[in-house]
């Protein structure tokens, strides 16, 4: 759908909703709502309702960030967390830093991250690097 041609029935469903940045809890909750309705019906949606859909996911995800912000985890704590999740031992990252006792080195503080412990570990655990400074 371009931005500067708009179905009708696109505008109707803003009209119907009037979706609006979020400030509070229960608008949160509300557009929360229709989304898990439009969700439910999933490849039976319109192009207008998936474009609402879009939209309020945008909405939503933006109040999420801003109201339950997490604090930043230190480097090590999350790798400690992510062995945890994965039922690994110090041994099982000896691939991603080399040796067994480069992994004890870097889980005791002994050692810092490099760039290449940091890649290997975001491709390991499927997560953004950015974890990791």
């Amino acid at each position: 759908m371009s931005s500067l041609t708009v179905s009708p029935e696109y505008t109707a469903l803003l009209t119907k909703f009037s979706p609006k940045l979020i400030r509070t809890d229960k608008e949160n909750e509300a557009y929360s709502e229709i989304l898990y309705d439009l969700d439910r019906r999933g490849k039976t949606l319109t192009p207008a309702e998936k474009e609402l859909a879009e939209l309020l996911t945008l909405l939503i995800e933006d109040f999420e960030q801003r109201r339950y912000q997490l604090p930043r985890a230190r480097p090590l704590d999350v790798i400690r967390f992510l062995m945890d999740q994965h039922g690994l031992k110090q041994t099982d990252l000896a691939d991603v830093f080399g040796t067994p006792s480069i992994v004890s080195e870097v889980l005791s503080g002994k050692r810092e991250l490099n760039k290449e412990h940091i890649r290997r570990l975001s491709e390991r655990f499927h997560v953004s690097p950015e974890l990791f400074f």
